[in-house]
């Protein structure tokens, strides 16, 4: 993967002409999941989906799969047979008929390994990986070891993957989900790898541009989730608001282009219309620029290289509107420059930090610890981290895990204890 990879004209490929690009979705009753299948659904001649992978929600899931019919459908909760119920459910629902002459039958898939079997599912031209968190490392190296086309929304498989992932991947076939990522790749289909001087990622600022460090330490989780422009989950929505969402953002974008860290720089984009920037050797910036709506980069990702008509709004120029920008107040949102320094560490170290932020994150939303404290546990954390002690120095899935099993452990230990309401203070 190279900014290389991104910036010519690709071939064609399915779902431009012919038979629809068959899509497998990790993560479908997530929000990437239901966007992503609001997407298919309306786009009947380019993509079916044939796969579905989904959390605990089993009636949404099995929901999705009678209305897809899907060939595979998987869930890492819950058992076969309370799959199979719910989907017996559903069926009865619809008046589709689960025996004889025209049953829906899907092979099921439940457990740790579900996601991954979907994911590798042999009928699929692309997966659409969208559940949150390092437990999707598993499907993405599934998905790539498959052949698949990988449209990508779960970053920490690759942050925490790294070069696993790089090494697993043929050119071009990882394709960005995340807007900001989306908008670099179609920026760079602009110029050449050595026409590149930087990447430019937009933030949003959060809920809480604009104040200072000592203003938040009584923010709660309440405060926390009410970002100003994206609807997302609870994890995403309040790393937003930490700016650790931003940092690991700049991690994946230099993974994904190859841009050495000190040419990535986020700046922030209250209105989120520019969702990221190409700065070329000779001074030409080129911008992606379209309504926050996230059906965008999930069409392009699942039908890339082509476009898909009307997957999203354009921008309306017959209203007046501004668009501002604003350097990011590094002091007090501090999670991008420790992500860069954790990056340069070691292999393991940025599972050390997205771990201990998971961990942090559930600890602030159970008021064990406060917003300041999210930030200031993940830097504590990757401060104490041997990556030789605890890894061997060793780059594999196993030393990821181990990495991420030692950070949750040291993390959690900051805070052991009866669950307190400490959602008002700076207490790790």
């Amino acid at each position: 993967m190279s900014a290389q990879s991104f910036s010519f004209p690709l071939s064609e490929g399915p779902g431009a002409s012919g038979a629809p690009r068959r899509v497998a979705l990790i993560g479908s009753t997530g929000s990437i999941g239901t966007q992503g299948l609001d997407v298919i659904a309306k786009a009947p001649g380019r993509f079916t989906a044939v796969a579905l992978s989904g959390g605990s929600n089993l009636e949404l899931l099995a929901r999705q799969a009678v209305a897809t019919r899907a060939e595979a459908v998987g869930s890492a909760a819950g058992t076969t047979a309370q799959l199979a119920a719910a989907l017996d459910a559903a069926c009865a629902t619809a008046s589709v008929p689960r025996s004889g002459a025209g049953a829906y039958r899907p092979e099921l898939f439940t457990g740790p390994e579900a996601a991954a079997a979907i994911a590798g599912w042999p009928d699929a031209d692309v997966v659409l990986n969208g559940i949150t968190g390092s437990i999707g490392l598993a499907p993405t190296l599934a998905a790539l070891d498959a052949g698949h086309l990988l449209a990508l929304a779960n970053k920490e498989s690759l942050i925490v993957g790294g070069a696993l992932v790089k090494d697993a991947a043929a050119p071009g076939q990882i394709v960005p989900v995340d807007s900001e990522h989306s908008a670099l790749a179609q920026a760079l289909r602009s110029g050449g790898e050595r026409e590149v001087a930087r990447l430019i990622v937009t933030a949003s600022g959060g809920p809480f541009r604009g104040r200072a460090r000592a203003e938040l330490a009584t923010v709660t989780p309440e405060q926390a989730l009410a970002h100003p422009t994206w609807d997302m989950g609870r994890v995403v929505t309040t790393n937003s608001a930490t700016m650790v969402n931003k940092a690991l953002e700049v991690i994946e974008a230099h993974l994904l282009f190859d841009i050495p860290l000190e040419r990535i720089e986020p700046v922030v984009h209250p209105q989120s219309i520019v969702h990221s920037m190409v700065e070329f050797v000779d001074g030409s910036i080129m911008a992606q620029a379209s309504p926050p709506d996230m059906r965008l980069p999930i069409a392009l990702g699942i039908g890339w290289p082509h476009r898909v008509p009307g997957a999203a709004s354009a921008v309306d120029f017959t209203q007046a509107a501004q668009w501002t920008f604003e350097p990011l107040d590094e002091d007090t949102f501090g999670a991008i420059r420790l992500a860069k320094q954790a990056a340069a560490a070691s292999p393991t170290h940025m599972a050390v930090y997205n771990a201990a932020n998971e961990e942090a994150v559930e600890a602030f939303h159970d008021r064990r610890i406060g917003f300041l404290d999210i930030v200031d546990a993940v830097a504590a954390v990757v401060e104490d981290y041997d990556a030789a002690a605890v890894t061997g120095g060793e780059l594999s899935v196993e030393a990821v895990l181990a990495a991420e099993a030692w950070a949750r452990r040291h993390a959690r230990a900051r805070w052991s204890g009866p669950s307190r309401d400490r959602g008002n203070g700076h207490n790790a």
